[in-house]
């Protein structure tokens, strides 16, 4: 169980964790059952008892020493932004690798700890590891897991995946498949990209990020909303990269701010500078931070 020895995030951050393992098993169960007529982006919220703790990792997450300009803060000073189901419509097409569950924490409006659950991760090497023994077919590797959870904390680091990143002068593009139109559009050509890929949820696309797939993110919409960027910016910040608006500003993640991302989303491992300066002045005009 918590130890009052710990300090309030870690404990928390630890909560999280245990939490969206739970809720990517909960994502699987629906898409197993077959129970998808209604889609509700309404997990249970579940206090975090011993049973839903996943002991091992709850007790290496404890031992992780919490960054000291965060060691005093108290639970009335943390805003915890939740979205259960990110990528929501790749979710109910099947697209399963676009899903994820997202819990960012904040502190005086500043993203400081998240953690990533992909319910699915790694689900076409399992689909194939299945196949294989279907067949009495030996296995080629390790078995395949399904679903990982990634975790990070300003100024400790990230955790749960290895870092890489898209070859040096290569300009791949993440961008959103299913909020399409002229702004962003127009934003992504500026950028004068090698590739665009156009993928569904804005946890994924920061994992494509991170995973050495895409060197920026780049939505020139008010599309996503703060749920969907606060957890997946801890992870890209705790890196090296950067996360702001369309307009280089920094997302603010009080309690009392607008949910909305109204001035869009500009994410990069690296040369932030670079793809920001590509931002049309069209594009920044017609979206007002």
């Amino acid at each position: 169980m918590m130890a009052s020895s710990h300090t309030v995030l870690m404990r928390l951050v630890a909560s999280a964790y245990s939490i969206a393992q739970k809720a990517g098993m909960i994502v699987r169960r629906v898409i197993a059952e077959g129970d998808l007529d209604i889609v509700e982006k309404d997990l249970p919220s579940e206090d975090v008892d011993q049973e839903l703790i996943e002991d091992g990792q709850w007790e290496e997450i404890l031992k992780q020493p919490c960054p000291a300009q965060y060691s005093t803060i108290k639970e009335e000073d943390l805003v915890v932004w939740v979205d259960p189901l990110d990528g929501t419509k790749e979710y109910t097409e099947g697209l399963l690798d676009n899903v994820t569950v997202l819990i960012g924490i904040a502190y005086e409006g500043k993203a400081i700890a998240g953690i990533i659950n992909q319910p699915y991760y790694n689900y076409q090497n399992n689909e194939k590891e299945k196949l294989r023994e279907h067949r009495n077919e030996a296995k080629a590797g390790p078995d395949a897991v399904l679903g990982r959870t990634i975790w990070g904390v300003l100024g400790l680091g990230a955790f749960g995946f290895q870092l890489k990143e898209v070859p040096a002068g290569k300009h791949i593009i993440t961008t959103t498949r299913s909020h399409n139109n002229k702004l962003v559009t127009d934003c992504v050509t500026a950028m004068n990209p090698d590739d665009v890929l156009r993928v569904g949820g804005a946890g994924n696309k920061i994992i494509q990020l991170i995973e050495g797939k895409a060197s920026a993110y780049v939505f020139a919409s008010p599309g996503c909303k703060k749920w969907d960027t606060c957890a997946p910016e801890v992870i890209l910040h705790a890196v090296g990269g950067k996360l702001t608006d369309i307009h280089g500003n920094a997302l603010q993640y009080n309690k009392e701010v607008k949910h909305m991302n109204s001035a869009g989303v500009l994410a990069t491992l690296r040369n932030h500078d670079y793809y920001a300066s590509r931002v049309p002045e069209s594009v920044k005009n017609a979206l007002v931070p």
